[in-house]
């Protein structure tokens, strides 16, 4: 069971706007105690998924693959569109992918440092 997800961000801002954006559309709700370098999102008060600025022994986050979960196809549609709109880049419009199970569907959009991000419905 995965507790969290961090990535270490290039452009802090853009990447809290895109993501505030992108995960509100699963349910994900900015937590209160961000500041200028770290900020997280949950469904309760546990960070789910945060974001930091880099520093001298952690740099930036490329190429990671990650997937939230969700119990609805419309919620993946929704977190597609509102990624895209926040600044992200088509990786895979939702839809079905039989392939993984004939009741796999996901959308993958990549984030402004290229992490792909998936949502996912199984």
């Amino acid at each position: 069971m995965i507790d969290h997800i961090k990535l270490r961000v290039a452009d802090f801002t853009k990447s809290k706007e895109f993501y505030d954006q992108a995960l509100s559309t699963i349910g994900m709700k900015l937590l209160p105690d961000s500041d200028e370098g770290y900020c997280a999102w949950g469904m309760g008060e546990d960070p789910l998924f945060e974001i930091a600025k880099p520093n001298e022994s952690n740099s930036i986050s490329r190429s990671v693959h990650f997937c939230f979960r969700v119990n609805d196809q419309a919620l993946i549609d929704a977190f597609y569109k509102a990624a895209l709109a926040a600044g992200g880049t088509d990786n895979g419009a939702p839809g079905p992918r039989p392939h993984y199970s004939p009741t796999y569907y996901a959308a993958y959009v990549l984030d402004p440092d290229g992490n792909n991000v998936e949502v996912c419905l199984h």
